[in-house]
């Protein structure tokens, strides 16, 4: 006789939010929305945004009041999980990124009470890439077995919504505005290209100043909706997203799903996350990054299989699918907790 799924009461831990930062809440706003009915999810955001000690420990003191049969630390807190208990807690992380700019003493104290003590203090951990579990694993002194893969998913609101593409003067999208963005280098590469740069972020004067000096039209927007920016993919001709550093790269999907080419880099987890559906280029190389957008906007057959292959990409990261994987992830750690 098979085995009935059963019912699970799931806390999912989030931060408390910062106006500009709401990826990860988008995410799971869209996995809980499609999560099977034996899975109830409940909310506990942390009171207290995450900065400084007295406000963490806060939040470390007042966790354990919310939990669930499971719980599950979605990402950006994972200090929340030195109180919480082990057998019933998975934490994910999205990427290692911290890590990569710090050294000496900051360095050993952010791996030490980032990613060492929440691990001990989880029974799994999820990351959104192999590439970020192969990354995790250089830090890490665990189990390889307990650190899964489920990738990040594509939000429903994305829908295919063809449009002309304007050849004799784009619309590139640009998504993010800090270090491992790459902003400068493509900058540098558009220099000279008829085009419109759209950047969703906040850009600093040195970037305004670099913008300048290449001679970029480009025009900015910062804190908006998410319904707002669907219809920044909706108006553009492309995406150029070509970062130095990402744990998956969600703007990759969402392009694919409204429509639009994708010129991505060649490194890390974005041939993962795109497969075909990407024009992929070197991010540290100017040139490179230059002919990959010239190739899209010129080459008129090329970019419309980029944009079919793009429609079957997010098949692959449906909210659906990835909520399914979330469900049945609960269920083993569930289980297994009773035993």
């Amino acid at each position: 006789m098979q085995q009935k799924p059963c019912h699970l009461t799931v806390t999912h831990y989030h931060r408390k939010r910062i106006s500009h930062h709401f990826s990860i809440e988008r995410l799971f706003d869209a996995i809980r929305a499609n999560m099977p009915s034996s899975v109830d999810c409940r909310i506990a955001v942390a009171p207290f945004v995450s900065q400084g000690i007295w406000r963490r420990c806060l939040n470390v003191l007042l966790a354990p009041f919310c939990q669930g049969e499971v719980n599950h630390i979605t990402g950006d807190v994972h200090y929340l999980a030195y109180m919480l208990r082990k057998k019933k807690t998975v934490l994910t992380i999205h990427d290692c990124g911290r890590v990569e700019t710090l050294r000496g003493i900051r360095k050993s104290l952010l791996l030490f009470f980032w990613f060492r003590l929440p691990e001990k203090r989880s029974s799994l951990i999820t990351v959104i890439s192999e590439s970020a579990r192969s990354e995790l694993l250089r830090y890490l002194n665990c189990d390889p077995e307990k650190i899964r893969v489920i990738h990040d998913c594509i939000s429903d609101d994305f829908v295919f919504s063809p449009k002309a593409f304007n050849g004799e003067k784009p619309v590139i999208l640009h998504v993010g505005t800090k270090e491992n963005k790459n902003l400068p280098r493509l900058a540098a590469a558009l220099h000279g290209i008829t085009c419109h740069l759209r950047i969703i972020g906040r850009l600093d004067e040195r970037q305004i100043s670099m913008l300048s000096e290449n001679g970029i039209e480009y025009s900015s927007v910062a804190d908006i909706s998410g319904a707002e920016i669907v219809r920044e993919y909706e108006r553009s001709d492309m995406l150029a997203f070509v970062s130095t550093y990402e744990g998956f790269g969600l703007p990759i999907l969402e392009a694919n799903a409204v429509g639009r080419p994708v010129i991505t880099g060649n490194i890390l987890s974005m041939p993962e996350v795109s497969g075909k559906a990407a024009c992929l280029v070197d991010p540290y190389r100017i040139e490179d990054i230059r002919a990959g957008i010239l190739r899209v906007i010129d080459d008129d057959a090329y970019r419309e299989q980029l944009i079919a292959y793009g429609r079957e990409n997010v098949k692959r990261f449906s909210a659906r699918t990835i909520a399914k994987q979330y469900a049945l992830l609960y269920e083993e750690l569930y289980l297994a907790g009773r035993t």
